[in-house]
Order: structure tokens, then C-alpha cells, then sequence
């Protein structure tokens, strides 16, 4: 039997067959989206949310196909010209990219594969209407301080601040406050099958889209924030969705809360410092990231110093763990182990033991 440690999409968490099973026999995946049935799996799945996230009730949530799709609807509905991004691997390097498809004037910060963000070094343009933060770049591993996002903020207080945590969640303890938006998809910390993403925003990001339509600038079509807006008070899409993954995404979320999100960043927090600690101390593998307050807790990435990506991936597979490849032009030369809640401490302490003796 095969354990995945893949940072996406990864394990299922531990309840999902279970709620697969309990939505076949609720015929979930026959009912309507505009029914009563339909009405209380989202707003339970909202409401799930809010408490694990710690969501203020200001800020409100949608569903779309990806975290992706939220890409360009952010983009769409909330920058008229110009974006600002910060760039230190492929996924945040993507998103501004999408910006210059979509005829727009981005500017960004970037700094090396690896590397983390100083944040006096940070100029962010008077004419950016937003700022696009990467909390957790799933590429490199590496993440952007909580804490630091205040400071952005405080530089940029007239600015949109959205945030990509779609790899940290739901271990990143975010002070909405301090931001106007963040997105995530389902497949990595929250261990659902791939097919959904996460939108959650405030009434800034509503007004903007406003504006920019009053305008005359086209917003897109029935994934608009506004058209998202419009139906997510009533417990409703636009379209169709996907049922069966906002279903089992609240019995997850509901599974979580009863455990404590306390107790899953404590968990977090010992197994990622566990992993570090053993590609510190390994003769063929270290730790891509040196700045320790850069390290994902998530995302573990380290260079292969013996052979290749295969080889370790293969000496683990032999022993049914399953790891990812460097991201793009790494993949022989780095592996990414993913340290979200369905994985267990005792299998962190198995995949570190393992690792020691890769090479020997």
C-alpha cells in the first residue's frame, strides 16, 4: 500500500472515503444546486471553515474549478492596470504571467529560486491597485512570514492584499486584518481530491469589482466576483459545481475543527522541525532553504547532494512512501516532501528514519 507525501495533490485525509460513502448514499451527486439539500452543504462547509480558519464574518467565501481560476478572476475583477508581485518560484512567477495574458501593466519584486523576501527591499509602485503576497511558494518551500504581511499592509494601507496560501492551509494562522483576500485548492493541506478551489474575500475586493464595471471594464462572465458574491449569500454557485468535493471539503473541515486547529499546527510544527532536523543531519540530502524563518512548515524541499531525485524517490517507493520531484527544471536535483495534517506523526518519524539511511 502506497502513502502519498506528494505536495499535490497528496493523502486524502483520513475521513474522506467515509464521506465519499455517506454522499453516495445521500445521493449528494444528483441533487440540484439551486436545492434546499444543496443550500445547507454549502453553508455548512462555509461555516466549517470560518471557525477552522478563523474567518471574520466580513469576509466571505466562493468555490470555483482551481485555485488557478481565482488567478485570473482576482485579476479580472479587482486591477485595472496594474498588479504587483512578489516572485521567488514557478507558481507566483505563473501568476504574474497571467496578468501580462490578460493585456495588464504587472510589475514585481523577484528574487532567486529558494530565496525568501526581505521586506525593506520591498518597493511596491504608487500606481499597483494590488498586491499579489505568495505565503507559501509550493515550487521552492518557501514561505513568507506571517508577521510580515503586517508590515506590507502598513506601507500600502490604500492597496489590495491577496494571498496565496494554497499550499500552507489550514496551518498558516492568518490575521485577516491585515488583507483583503486569500485563495487555496483542496488537494494539499486539506486532503480532498483535486477539483476545487477556495476563494475568500472582503467587500473591498466586491467594491473594486464595482468600480472597474461601472467602467466599462469587462469583469468576466458567471465566475465574476460579483456573480460569485450574488449567489454565495444565498448558500448558492452560478453554475453547476462541484457537490460532491464542497460535501466532503465540510466533513473534512468538520473533522479538523473537532480535532483543533491548535493541535494541528502544534503537530505541524514538531514534524516539519523533525524533517529539517534529519536532512541537517544527512551525508546526501540538505535543506534548500538556509534561513530557518524561511522554511515552509508544509513544504520541505531539500537538494539530493548523492544520485538524483529518482533514486530517493525510488529507495522510499520500494518501502511504499511516495514523495514529489524538484518542481520545472529541479526535478532531478531536488525532492519536496508534503508535512500536511493527514500526515501522521508516527509516518514523519518513519519518512525521517528512512531518509537516513538513503545513500548508505
Amino acid at each position: 500500500m502506497k502513502i502519498y507525501l506528494t505536495p499535490g495533490p497528496s493523502e486524502n485525509y483520513f475521513i474522506v472515503e467515509e464521506a465519499i460513502k455517506e454522499a453516495l448514499q445521500k445521493k449528494v451527486t444528483a441533487i440540484s444546486h439551486r436545492s434546499k439539500e444543496f443550500k445547507i452543504i454549502f453553508e455548512h462547509t462555509v461555516t466549517q471553515l470560518k471557525e477552522l480558519l478563523q474567518i471574520p464574518d466580513d469576509f466571505s467565501i466562493a468555490f470555483t474549478g482551481s485555485a488557478n481560476e481565482i488567478w485570473e478572476r482576482i485579476l479580472q475583477n479587482c486591477v485595472e492596470k496594474e498588479s504587483f508581485h512578489l516572485v521567488n518560484g514557478s507558481f507566483s512567477r505563473k501568476f504574474y504571467r497571467f496578468s501580462e495574458q490578460l493585456n495588464l501593466s504587472p510589475s514585481k519584486y523577484e528574487v532567486d529560486f529558494s530565496k525568501g523576501f526581505l521586506v525593506e527591499n520591498i518597493d511596491v509602485p504608487s500606481s499597483a491597485e494590488l498586491i499579489a503576497l505568495i505565503q507559501n511558494e509550493t515550487s521552492s518551500g518557501v514561505q513568507f512570514p506571517i508577521e510580515n504581511i503586517a508590515k506590507i499592509r502598513e506601507q500600502n494601507k490604500d492597496k489590495l492584499i491577496v494571498v496565496d496560501a494554497v499550499s500552507s492551509l489550514p496551518y498558516a494562522n492568518l490575521d485577516f486584518s491585515q488583507i483583503d483576500s486569500l485563495y487555496f485548492s483542496v488537494q494539499k493541506g486539506f486532503g480532498v481530491p483535486a477539483g476545487l478551489g477556495v476563494w475568500v474575500y472582503n467587500q473591498k475586493m466586491i467594491e473594486k469589482a464595482q468600480q472597474l464595471e461601472a467602467k466599462g471594464k469587462s469583469i468576466g462572465t458567471y465566475h465574476s466576483i460579483l456573480e460569485l458574491d450574488k449567489y454565495a449569500k444565498e448558500n448558492q454557485t452560478p453554475e453547476t459545481p462541484n457537490v460532491l468535493a464542497i460535501f466532503v471539503l465540510g466533513k473534512v473541515v468538520e473533522a479538523m475543527n473537532k480535532k483543533g486547529i491548535a493541535m494541528i499546527r502544534r503537530e505541524t510544527d514538531y514534524k516539519a522541525e523533525l524533517l529539517y532536523h534529519t536532512l541537517e543531519q544527512s551525508e546526501f540530502l540538505s535543506p534548500l532553504v538556509n534561513e530557518k524563518s524561511q522554511r515552509s512548515k508544509t513544504v520541505i524541499v531539500a537538494n539530493v547532494e548523492k544520485g538524483t531525485s529518482s533514486d530517493v524517490l525510488a529507495f522510499l517507493e520500494k518501502r511504499g512512501i511516495i514523495i514529489g520531484k524538484g518542481y520545472g527544471s529541479f526535478k532531478d536535483s531536488q525532492i519536496r516532501i508534503a508535512n500536511f495534517p493527514t500526515h501522521s506523526k508516527e509516518l514523519m518519524e518513519q519518512v525521517a528514519d528512512l531518509l537516513m539511511l538513503y545513500g548508505k
